[in-house]
C-alpha cells in the first residue's frame, strides 16, 4: 500500500484539490437554471474538478526509464 501510495501521491493531492475547487465553483458560481450538465449538481461539479484536477497534477509527474535486460 505504501509503494502504490509513494507512485500515485501527486493524482491523489490533485484529486483532493480538484474536488474541493469543484465544489466551490458549484457553491459560489452553479447553474441557475439546472440544465447545465456539470455544474447543475454538487455532485456532478466535484466529481469532474477531482478528474480535471487529478490529469492536471499528473502532468507534472516525473517518470522514470527502465531499462529491460533481453
Amino acid at each position: 500500500m505504501n509503494k502504490w501510495f509513494s507512485n500515485n501521491w501527486l493524482y491523489i493531492v490533485g484529486a483532493v484539490t480538484g474536488a474541493v475547487a469543484g465544489y466551490f465553483y458549484w457553491q459560489q458560481i452553479g447553474c441557475s437554471s439546472g440544465t447545465c450538465v456539470i455544474t447543475s449538481k454538487p455532485i456532478n461539479s466535484t466529481l469532474y474538478g477531482a478528474l480535471l484536477g487529478a490529469l492536471l497534477f499528473g502532468l507534472f509527474k516525473k517518470h522514470s526509464k527502465t531499462v529491460k535486460k533481453h
